[in-house]
């Protein structure tokens, strides 16, 4: 009965000391049991209506939605039951779910997490309305907490790293591109809305389910309590002994301790700038005359050519070493008959996945630059790269072959440039092949149209920057004779006897498959392009830009890739004789490992004497 029921049936007096006697002990009588069921955690009607919203009257209908809960007593019991059930699988799995995918296992579902523990004391000691706050909050930050490690399994699974809560903000805009170029506007559409909708989900759902949680201790407190102690003296007792289930230990603070690696990882972040200018200030050339500069290259038409994607796996790995070994000799016969010889090692990349401009402006600059605010100083600073100090020179044309770049592209004046073709300024009438706009074929045969194949020109410096090989590898070009590319139209049908992205991607193997296809198709590209326009001052470097996506790699963290020089000027390769690099385009299992960032001093220092 309510407080509005109860009140209209005390006795009707016009006041005197019976008429308030009488109504303070009515009060009384009605306030002592409330009080008395607060003390002891139990519910009241007042606990009701403000749970429920719901206020009571004489005309009010039957408790729950249209009486429902009192017509059948056993479901909405059951229906309470497994709503409480529910939310606590949630909010467990929640605390529990590791931030990678190789890591899930039942095992790692079946332990205490120290965090569950805390927040149910912390809030079984508050007071009513402190304690909903406290919920409410708790059940957000669990929300934004699972949202985080969302991010973390995704950019593992592309980038093999977590997300970077200081940099990695705007590699999601690039992501919607890459689904709009890969699998339609719609595809993209689809995708991103789904992920909004999710996030939403995932913060309204833990929200719900911590306040659920909360509600249902707060009303059975001689039940919570007792259990709340219990877990606790078995977490410590577990964590004491070190007790493991599956490998794994039972009492758990994995939470704690991502949450202070991220905090740390913001930090370290927010002072990273520092380091950096400090870094780029340091220029073992920068005072050096410019006739004293790759004076060992003078005459030389030098080609630095980026394969994307192109790892240490596609040469490694056994299931695509077969043909790789195959295209590597067959590349390397073919340039031997051509009078070149080649040297080849491996250069450790900053990044994994993706990131492909961070790649290029580490080798180009000598810096390791690692992510996006490295990126963004190194470009808008006085720093000299290997391809400005060419142009700083006189003595070269730099150009870029950039097919990738389909809008303003301001570093290019940067990395000193003195013309860059873009993708709208080769001359392609063909079909993108998902993300690739041009083929590698097409963009190399562009290149000796537009400047190579020129008369009566400078000695060239190029910066080429192949994208067949781009992710996600289907479908894919194939080589065709070089005099048939024309204006590119003929890889129409090409394109139409290719593979569908959106099924590729559904078979593990097949990705690998056609990445390895890829690779293959850029390598002899390059190799055909040499042994057709090569000349005795043609000095070709080609190397890869990172290795690919974890889907690829299974597994290998190596952040290994190949990088070949090419030459028929033998004097060219005898300066680099000590580097002990490996002959042929395929470098040996132990050839030399250097830092990308070590590349550019030590090709300037070999061409400098």
């Amino acid at each position: 009965m309510s407080l509005f029921t109860r009140s209209r049936q005390l006795p009707d007096t016009e006041g005197g000391a019976e008429a308030d006697g009488d109504t303070a002990a009515a009060a009384e009588e009605t306030r002592a049991p409330q009080e008395t069921a607060q003390e002891t955690g139990q519910q009241t009607e007042e606990d009701v209506v403000e749970q429920t919203g719901a206020v009571e009257t004489a005309d009010s209908p039957s408790p729950g939605w249209f009486g429902w809960r009192r017509r059948y007593p056993r479901t909405a019991r059951g229906v309470s039951v497994g709503t409480t059930v529910l939310a606590g699988v949630l909010v467990l799995g929640s605390l529990l779910m590791p931030a990678r995918l190789d890591r899930i296992s039942l095992q790692w579902f079946l332990r205490i997490p120290a965090e569950a523990i805390l927040l149910a004391g912390l809030l079984l000691m508050l007071s009513p309305r402190p304690r909903r706050i406290a919920s409410v909050a708790s059940g957000v930050f669990l929300g934004l907490f699972t949202v985080l490690k969302f991010l973390d399994i995704g950019f593992r699974q592309f980038l093999a790293r977590p997300f970077d809560l200081v940099f990695d903000w705007i590699l999601l805009e690039g992501a919607t591109d890459f689904l709009r170029e890969s699998f339609g506007r719609s595809g993209q559409v689809l995708a991103v809305t789904g992920v909004i909708l999710l996030i939403v989900a995932v913060l309204v759902l833990s929200t719900l389910a911590v306040v659920r949680l909360t509600n249902v201790m707060a009303r059975n407190r001689p039940v919570a309590v007792p259990t709340v102690l219990v877990l606790a003296t078995a977490w410590i007792t577990c964590f004491t002994l070190g007790v493991q289930f599956g490998g794994l230990a039972v009492a758990t603070k994995g939470n704690t301790e991502y949450l202070a690696n991220r905090v740390q990882q913001v930090r370290d972040g927010l002072g990273d700038a520092q380091v950096f200018e400090k870094q780029a200030a340091v220029d073992a050339f920068a005072d050096t005359p410019p006739d004293q500069l790759l004076t060992g290259l003078r005459g030389k038409d030098v080609l630095f050519t980026f394969v994307e994607s192109y790892g240490r796996v596609a040469i490694d790995d056994p299931e695509m070493a077969p043909e790789m070994d195959a295209t590597l000799k067959e590349g390397t016969s073919r340039l031997e008959s051509a009078g070149f010889a080649s040297r080849s090692a491996w250069l450790k990349s900053p990044v994994t996945g993706a990131g492909s401009w961070l790649a290029h402006s580490t080798f180009l600059s000598g810096l390791w630059v690692k992510n996006q605010q490295r990126y963004g100083s190194l470009t808008t600073g006085d720093r000299a790269t290997l391809t400005s100090y060419f142009q700083k020179t006189g003595a070269w044309r730099t150009v870029g072959i950039v097919p990738g770049v389909r809008k303003a592209w301001p570093e290019g004046k940067f990395f000193g440039l003195d013309h860059i073709y873009d993708s709208e300024h080769l001359g392609y009438q063909g079909p993108y092949f998902s993300w690739t706009p041009v083929p590698d074929q097409f963009s190399l045969e562009a290149f000796e149209r537009l400047e190579h194949g020129k008369e009566n020109r400078d000695p060239i410096m190029a910066e080429i920057i192949l994208a067949s090989s781009h992710n996600p590898w289907s479908p894919n070009a194939r080589m065709i004779d070089w005099e048939d590319l024309g204006d590119g139209s003929v890889f129409h049908q090409i394109k139409k006897e290719g593979t569908d992205p959106k099924q590729v991607w559904k078979d593990g193997n097949r990705v690998r498959t056609e990445y390895r296809k890829s690779i293959q198709y850029s390598v002899d590209s390059l190799t055909e392009w040499v042994e057709r326009y090569g000349d005795d001052d043609t000095v070709l470097v080609f190397l890869g830009d990172h290795q690919p996506v974890p889907t690829v790699t299974a597994g290998d963290t190596s952040k290994d890739v190949p990088i070949t020089i090419v030459a028929r000027d033998q004097k060219v390769l005898d300066r680099i004789s000590d580097w002990g690099w490996t002959e042929g385009l395929k470098p040996a299992e132990n050839a030399p490992q250097w830092g990308m960032d070590k590349f550019r001093d030590r090709f300037m220092t070999a061409y400098a004497k």
